[in-house]
């Protein structure tokens, strides 16, 4: 028995010797065979690493190759869900670096979407998102972004910005959910305590090709949405909200910035509907529904006797309803500059308190001071305008030093609103035009418009002392 024991025990060592030989010598084999492959690879990846090394350095301009990694391997996700991130989407916890952490991931990756996901409430204190990105980032907003609901919450910084986006391009931000800036305790602190303070729910600056359609921004402290600095912008189907009570609260305001198109929106805040600012060009806006509100501005320009520049800029196929302007230009005395090659058409008012407005002599307190020079005003149509007022047809109260030139009023058809049985407002006060000239064209309604330009009867003169006064003027 045991001669047979012993040799079974042999022959299990033999085999188990032989076993462990053979796959270290398979391990051996392998390793061997995959070794070249991995050093090509290293090669490629790294391509001229010396030369990438140098591209790194603190003085070279912003650029994608400055702000991101490399392009990351095909296989990789290009969606980037803030929930797996850390937010909560409880719309308690503040889930504002789990969005910061979702865009910088996001950034780095071309076509990659970051997505706020539906029937969540996130709750988000100011953040800057900044680029440059890879191309085609897209902000997918489906639920529901909550600002901070009390004033002393955000942080004591002379300049507000909710949600703050900086060196965009190529950029859509997009989706059927809710911007809600909660900003009812702003309107009711004591004005002096927020007015100086210029807080943006959504803020755009030095960015270009950008996107905002379908969403939805609410109930904004101040500004719902800002453009500032920037170029290739497109605003569609989005709907901007506010009470016409809320201070302040433009609907989207513009600011040196060009190549602009705004359309089919719904817009009603406590402000301009559409506020466009100095440096402003080649701005097209139309199908908009506008109100309540304080209606589609351009101004207040020129305050402090600084240059304001706006120019091309085209508002037609507009809706206005129960607004305190229709259409108008606002400029502070003693500024400088020009505002040129402005079109009104296809313009619809409802009940709107003085429709068509320029005005030179804006004042946004009791008193101001009166100053000679004013913003030049020229090239202005007013073309089939038409529907009710509640307070005045047509204000056009242009600088007594620097009268408003080549303005057209032509199909000027504006009735007193109708009032309920009972109900007066007084007799509706009839057009007023002050250094105004230009050329008028049938229908004239009322028919004191017909009288309100005056005709440049010396052969443009008019028009060539103005230019020749702002020669100094840089409005390119």
């Amino acid at each position: 028995m045991k001669p047979f024991i012993l040799l079974a025990v042999a022959v299990l060592v033999v085999f188990t010797t032989f076993s462990v030989v053979s796959v270290e010598a398979r391990k051996h084999h392998n390793k061997n065979k995959s070794k070249p492959h991995h050093d090509n690879h290293q090669k490629k990846r790294s391509g001229n690493g010396n030369n990438n090394n140098n591209n790194n350095n603190n003085n070279a301009p912003p650029d994608h190759d400055s702000f991101v990694n490399p392009s990351p391997a095909p296989t990789q996700s290009t969606v980037f869900n803030v929930l797996s991130f850390g937010a909560k989407g409880d719309g308690v916890s503040d889930d504002s670096q789990a969005v910061v952490a979702a865009w910088k991931a996001a950034c780095n990756v071309s076509g990659a979407t970051l997505q706020i996901p539906a029937k969540l409430k996130f709750l988000m204190n100011p953040i800057t998102l900044q680029g440059p990105c890879m191309p085609q980032l897209l902000f997918q907003v489906d639920g529901t972004i909550l600002g901070p609901p009390r004033v002393g919450s955000w942080p004591k910084t002379s300049l507000f910005q909710w949600l703050n986006f900086k060196w965009v391009h190529d950029f859509t931000i997009q989706g059927s959910g809710i911007v809600d800036g909660q900003g009812f305790d702003w309107w009711t602190t004591t004005p002096s305590q927020v007015y100086s303070i210029d807080d943006q729910a959504l803020r755009f600056y030095g960015s270009s090709n950008v996107t905002v359609r379908d969403i939805t921004i609410i109930n904004s402290p101040q500004c719902h949405l800002k453009f500032d600095s920037s170029s290739g912008v497109k605003v569609e189907n989005v709907t901007i909200s506010s009470p016409d009570n809320s201070p302040n609260t433009d609907g989207i305001h513009l600011q040196n910035t060009r190549d602009v198109e705004i359309h089919h929106s719904n817009i009603g805040c406590g402000d301009d509907c559409v506020s466009i600012q100095t440096g402003c060009s080649n701005i097209h806006i139309h199908h908009i529904n506008c109100g309540p509100g304080h209606g589609i501005s351009l101004g207040g320009l020129g305050k402090d006797n600084t240059v304001a520049c706006v120019s091309d800029i085209l508002v037609e196929e507009v809706s206005l309803q129960n607004t305190l302007a229709g259409v108008r230009i606002k400029t502070w005395q003693g500024g400088h500059g020009s505002v040129k090659n402005v079109t009104f058409a296809n313009i619809e008012v409802s009940e709107v308190k003085v429709p068509i407005i320029i005005d030179q002599y804006y004042c946004d307190k009791k008193l101001c001071k009166n100053q000679t020079g004013a913003v030049a005003v020229s090239g202005v149509k007013y073309d089939q305008i038409i529907g009710t007022y509640s307070v005045q047809p047509i204000h056009l109260a242009c600088s007594s030093e620097v009268p408003c030139t080549d303005v057209d009023l032509m199909n000027i058809q504006l009735k007193p609103a109708s009032l309920g049985l009972g109900q007066s407002r007084g007799f509706p006060q009839q057009a007023l035009c002050w250094n105004s000239y230009g050329k008028s064209q049938a229908p004239l309604v009322p028919s004191s418009i017909d009288y309100c330009l005056r005709r440049d009867g010396h052969g443009g003169s008019v028009s060539r002392v103005i230019e020749k006064s702002h020669e100094r003027m840089i409005c390119l």
